[in-house]
């Protein structure tokens, strides 16, 4: 099934979802339990019917949800677009409130020179299994940990930060975030790519990039 880039995912229109690194997330609060469990299962049987599952996380006040394909790697497919829209059409038969710019994804970013003898170590010790490393990336099928992704650099001598965060968040709340952790005493390193993603330091000067789909 094709892999559908950025501007064909805008251009369905999806009001509740955004996309993050690799997959459609949507965020809905919940009045309660019993509410949020008529909402699972009613997304759980269309689920079913349409043989596409999507993740669902249940916390105190939220739902959060996650639509991806799982062929040769994770990308947002036609698949994906479909149930994202049966399944808000379920969150307001429902009464549910979304709430998309709380959607938020979380990667750690390792510089490797050598992306094919790290790999294996790292999904390894953080999945159980060599197997999870997909093209540049380490992916927990369960998602108990954060994805991992390699970013090519040149060999290099230590001690350097090779490691660092990668935040996705729904574009139209970036700008306010970035600019909330600069009054902390953060600095912005470098934001040319900006929306896209920018290079933000602590006051210590660790590293971290604020990542969104637009421009990409």
């Amino acid at each position: 099934m094709e892999k559908l880039d950025n501007s064909k995912i805008r251009d369905a229109g999806l009001k509740d979802w955004r996309k993050l690194a690799q997959a459609l997330q949507a965020r809905y609060s919940i009045p309660n339990y019993d509410v949020a469990a008529a909402f699972v299962t009613a997304v759980a049987q269309v689920a079913e019917a349409d043989g596409h599952h999507p993740d669902m996380r249940m916390t105190y006040g939220i739902i959060d949800i996650s639509l991806c394909t799982h062929e040769d790697g994770l990308w947002v497919t036609q698949k994906d677009i479909d149930m994202a829209k049966r399944i808000s059409d379920i969150a307001r038969e429902i009464g549910l409130e979304s709430r998309p710019g709380e959607v938020a994804q979380l990667e750690i970013a390792l510089d490797t020179a050598d992306e094919g003898r790290a790999g294996p170590f790292w999904s390894v010790l953080l999945t159980g299994s060599s197997d999870n490393k997909i093209y540049d990336y380490v992916f927990d099928p369960t998602g108990r940990v954060p994805g991992l992704s390699f970013q090519d650099t040149d060999a290099h001598e230590n001690p350097r930060q090779r490691w660092h965060f990668d935040l996705w968040l729904a574009p139209e709340v970036a700008e306010e975030r970035i600019a909330a952790a600069v009054e902390t005493g953060g600095s912005v390193v470098d934001d040319s790519r900006a929306p896209s993603f920018t290079v933000l330091a602590d006051p210590e000067g660790n590293r971290v990039c604020i990542c969104t789909e637009t421009g990409r």
